[in-house]
């Protein structure tokens, strides 16, 4: 079939969707609660649903009574029963997939489960949505002439019972629709690979030969292919190699950082930047207009919603809300109960509502100190544990540290840069940082997935601060006593630079 003639009957098909979105677009909390209503019908029967006694909640107010709120702590075992091949323990339909991420506490990684319903009516969903509000917004697209280039995550089995594991990327990929694939490159078979570094040079030999209209994918990753493949063409930019590419899906982590960067390699005014919000859960929010830096909330894709307001999280005083009860411009962690089997599940993101009418959102960060600017999701437990065992490892003992990104500059690699006050120095400094930067790849396999071969990072520096340097900067921000703590984990420079600079005096009066 030509590709002119798929683009038109495409376009028809995606653009019948926009009625049904006007549907949540116009009743949104009747269509939340009635979702509620069909999640807690089909698991009444689940291990977990007998617990809580599903069939015997009638409204929001008796689920948020009995059913506790949980980390993937709390659900850990239940989940390792699933991935062991028992069914009906949290969803009534056998899991077949787990979306491998990184991991919490005491964990490497974390495996969440992905059902057929969640596949199909959730992740599935979502990208035709995205691709109908882009057509619905540029009318004059020619995305369908061409291909999208995608760049996902490899793909592993778990042997002993059938079921299998990945980047949610990979599982996607594995069982993406005809359409989607007809219309996507590189291969299958190239999209899964799993050493990174082959794989990169794979995407490149074949992508450069095709009509490329759109990219898809992690801005950190992206951005080291799209140099490759600059570099193997040699050329200035990349409309020289793919002169229809229009558009640019990209989530996953802040794209503030490499916004200039693409911007050089991708220099025509017309160019568009579409940002979704997905993570391995589920898929919840679509830049739906262009040049926006808002995301509308879908509602429709079987995940329920609940908002804990940030100014009480943790606290004694926890408030639980659902959707109707939020308001604008205050930070909220997202409480998720979805059709994977995820009750009251704490995804440990916060969120900031720009619009109520329709629900519309901007990722504000974590609910944890952490950096994720090229989704290596390093929190603050992580950072800890390395230390500790280097510092063991190492004979060595510190004072304070702080950690931020270094971000990509051109064709330089990002990386993370620490500031270490030592009270015993390590004998060799160089040992000191190759010992914590391998602890860091071993408590948590996304920052090891980034440093492998320095594709996205290049190996962590460390800057050695002065006696004092903490205190004096706490000193100069009037922060000395009480609550004040030294920031551990920034997505930004700023307490880093201003580190630096205070670094490079005596002391501070």
């Amino acid at each position: 079939m030509p590709i002119p003639l798929v683009n038109s009957i495409a376009s028809w098909f995606l653009k019948k969707r926009f009625h049904q979105i006007e549907l949540f677009l116009k009743y949104p909390n009747e269509v939340q609660l009635e979702l509620l209503h069909v999640l807690l019908e089909t698991a009444k029967n689940t291990e977990f649903g007998k617990i809580y006694d599903f069939a015997t909640i009638s409204n929001y107010e008796t689920f948020k009574e009995r059913v506790p709120i949980r980390s993937y702590e709390d659900y850990e075992a239940m989940i390792e029963r699933s991935r062991l091949g028992e069914h009906n323990i949290f969803w009534s339909t056998p899991i077949k997939w787990f979306a491998k991420s990184s991991g919490t506490t005491g964990s490497k990684s974390k495996f969440i489960p992905v059902s057929e319903e969640s596949l199909e009516g959730c992740h599935f969903a979502a990208g035709k949505d995205l691709l109908c509000m882009y057509l619905n917004n540029n009318e004059n697209s020619k995305l369908f002439t061409g291909k999208s280039l995608r760049l996902g995550g490899s793909k592993e089995l778990y042997k002993e019972n059938g079921t299998s594991y990945g980047d949610l990327s990979a599982i996607i990929i594995d069982n993406m629709p005809f359409w989607a694939e007809y219309s996507s490159t590189p291969n299958n078979e190239v999209s899964l690979m799993s050493d990174w570094e082959f794989k990169m040079k794979a995407i490149v030999n074949e992508t450069i030969q095709e009509n490329v209209t759109s990219l898809a994918g992690v801005p950190s990753w992206m951005l080291v292919l799209l140099n490759q493949v600059l570099e193997t063409t040699g050329s200035e930019n990349l409309f020289k190699i793919w002169n229809n590419l229009e558009v640019y899906f990209h989530g996953g982590v802040n794209f503030d950082p490499y916004k200039d960067q693409y911007q050089k390699i991708l220099p025509e005014s017309s160019f568009k930047y579409y940002e979704i919000y997905n993570a391995s859960e589920g898929f919840f929010a679509i830049q739906d207009h262009n040049n926006s830096s808002e995301l509308l909330l879908m509602l429709d894709y079987g995940i329920f919603y609940e908002f804990i307001p940030m100014d009480t999280y943790g606290s004694d005083n926890e408030k639980v809300i659902p959707l109707s009860e939020v308001e604008i411009d205050k930070n909220y962690a997202i409480i998720i109960t979805t059709n994977a089997g995820l009750w009251r599940y704490k995804i440990g993101d916060t969120v900031r509502f720009t619009s109520i009418n329709p629900y519309r959102i901007k990722v504000s960060g974590r609910t944890k100190h952490h950096i994720n600017v090229f989704g290596e999701e390093l929190i603050i437990e992580n950072a800890e544990e390395a230390l500790r065992k280097t510092i063991q490892t190492t004979n060595t003992e510190i004072i304070d540290y702080t950690v931020a990104p270094i971000f990509m500059k051109e064709k330089e690699k990002g990386a993370h840069e620490w500031i270490i006050e030592f009270k015993k120095h390590p004998e060799n400094i160089n040992e000191f940082i190759n010992i914590l930067d391998q602890n860091l790849q071993q408590v948590n396999s996304d920052y090891e997935a980034k440093r492998y071969c320095n594709t996205t990072l290049n190996i962590l520096q460390i800057r050695v601060a002065r006696p004092n340097l903490f205190y004096d900067w706490l000193k100069k921000n009037n922060k000395l006593g009480g609550q004040h703590k030294i920031p551990r984990l920034s997505n930004k420079r700023t307490y880093m630079e201003e580190l630096i600079n205070l670094n490079k005096t005596n002391s501070y009066s």
